[in-house]
């Protein structure tokens, strides 16, 4: 076998044998139902795992993770995954969460070109034109974790009003929506103030949390302009 492989086999061995030695009946406990509170919607990106970085363990957090932590309405696997975790498992939480130095955003960002994930990040895209008056005047060197945060608010808006969240608050199933962006640099993860647990907060919430980031005097617009640049205005819903 690859040595590399071996390596990996190993190593879930030595952790299989400290987990169980720590906690006995771990796995037979494990194996028999998962029942996690929590759901947690993060990038692909390696250096992001949702359980190590929460201090969770194995069973605790049901994760769906894809190019820069994106939740759209053709995406099923998304979709299907969030209704599990609701529907089926009942989580409470749900995160979606993004990370600094996301290397999709940066390529939304910028305009760089990766190859076939550049259909997947127009999404990423989209987001950064709906709100390039409240990023383009910032320094070059804040653009990127403004774009990072706005995503994650964007995203957190998009799974609100998904169909699956939608149906679980209009039978009175209490669950919510919040968005945090985790640090490389440093490891600590960062509320953004987004949490939306009931359809009429979505909108309200979304617009504050935009606030945050204001545009440039000159850029300013009435309240109807605003609503309509963040699509999540009253005729978006």
């Amino acid at each position: 076998m690859n040595p590399d492989l071996q390596a990996l086999l190993d190593n879930n061995r030595r952790w299989a044998a400290a987990t169980e030695a720590r906690e006995p009946g771990f796995f037979t406990r494990l194996a028999q139902q998962q029942s996690p509170r929590y759901m947690w919607i993060g990038c692909a990106d390696s250096r992001v795992p949702a359980n190590e970085i929460t201090g969770l363990d194995p069973g605790e957090v049901f994760v769906h993770r894809n190019v820069a932590n994106v939740v759209v309405h053709s995406d099923l696997n998304a979709l299907s995954t969030i209704q599990f975790a609701v529907e089926h498992l009942k989580v409470k939480h749900i995160m979606v969460v993004g990370h600094y130095g996301c290397a999709g955003v940066r390529a939304a960002l910028n305009g760089i070109r990766i190859g076939l994930a550049d259909n997947w990040l127009r999404h990423v895209q989209d987001v950064r034109l709906r709100h390039r008056k409240r990023i383009d005047h910032l320094p070059a060197a804040e653009q990127e974790d403004i774009l990072c945060e706005v995503n994650v608010i964007e995203q957190v808006g998009n799974v609100a009003l998904s169909t699956v969240l939608q149906d679980a608050w209009a039978r009175g199933q209490p669950v919510a929506v919040h968005g945090w962006v985790y640090g490389l640099k440093d490891g600590l993860l960062k509320n953004l103030q987004v949490t939306m647990d009931h359809p009429d907060k979505v909108v309200g919430v979304f617009a504050a949390a935009l606030k945050r980031y204001p545009r440039p005097p000159a850029a300013a617009h009435d309240a109807a302009t605003d609503a309509a640049d963040t699509g999540f205005g009253p005729a978006s819903l």
